[in-house]
C-alpha cells in the first residue's frame, strides 16, 4: 500500500466509525424520547401499546380522588376532552384543581393513563410552554398581562 491509500484506509475508517456512533446515538435518543399530546390530540394519535408520552392540559375540577397510600386519580382536561389519569407517588405542592400539568408514563389497555412523573405549575404567573401553546390554540387559556 502507498501512503495515499493508507491515508485514505484510515480516514474512511475513521468516518465509519463516526458513523456508527452518529447511527447509535440518534437510536438510543428515539427509543427514549416522550411525545406531548392534549386531551383532544389523543383522538387522532396512533399510539403504540406502552408508548411514553407526556400528557399535558388542566387538572379537571372535582375529579381528585385519593386512593390507599400515595395513589391518586384525577382528570386531564383540554375543555374538549378529558382523560382520567392515576398516579402512585408524591404529587408536587402546587398540584390542585384547574391548574396546568404534564403527567409522562403510559396509557393502560382500559384507557387510563398511568402516570409516572407528574409537573404542576410553578407559581402564578407560569404554566408549562406546551400545555400553555396546546391551551392557546384551542383558545382556553390566555396569559395574564401583568404592569
Amino acid at each position: 500500500m502507498t501512503r495515499k491509500q493508507k491515508r485514505l484506509s484510515v480516514i474512511a475508517g475513521g468516518l465509519a466509525f463516526l458513523g456508527a456512533a452518529t447511527g447509535l446515538t440518534f437510536y438510543a435518543l428515539g427509543q427514549k424520547a416522550s411525545y406531548f399530546y392534549m386531551p383532544a390530540d389523543l383522538t387522532i394519535a396512533s399510539l403504540q401499546p406502552g408508548q411514553r408520552i407526556r400528557l399535558g392540559g388542566l387538572v379537571e375540577k372535582g375529579t381528585i380522588e385519593r386512593g390507599q397510600g400515595t395513589t391518586v386519580a384525577f382528570s386531564v382536561t383540554d375543555n374538549q376532552k378529558q382523560v382520567k389519569v392515576t398516579y402512585t407517588g408524591i404529587l408536587p405542592d402546587l398540584f390542585r384543581e384547574e391548574q396546568g400539568v404534564i403527567t409522562e408514563g403510559t396509557f393502560r389497555p382500559d384507557g387510563v393513563f398511568v402516570a409516572d412523573s407528574v409537573l404542576a405549575k410553578h407559581d402564578e404567573n407560569y404554566m408549562p410552554k406546551e400545555v400553555a401553546d396546546g391551551l392557546k390554540s384551542k383558545g382556553v387559556w390566555q396569559e395574564s398581562k401583568s404592569d
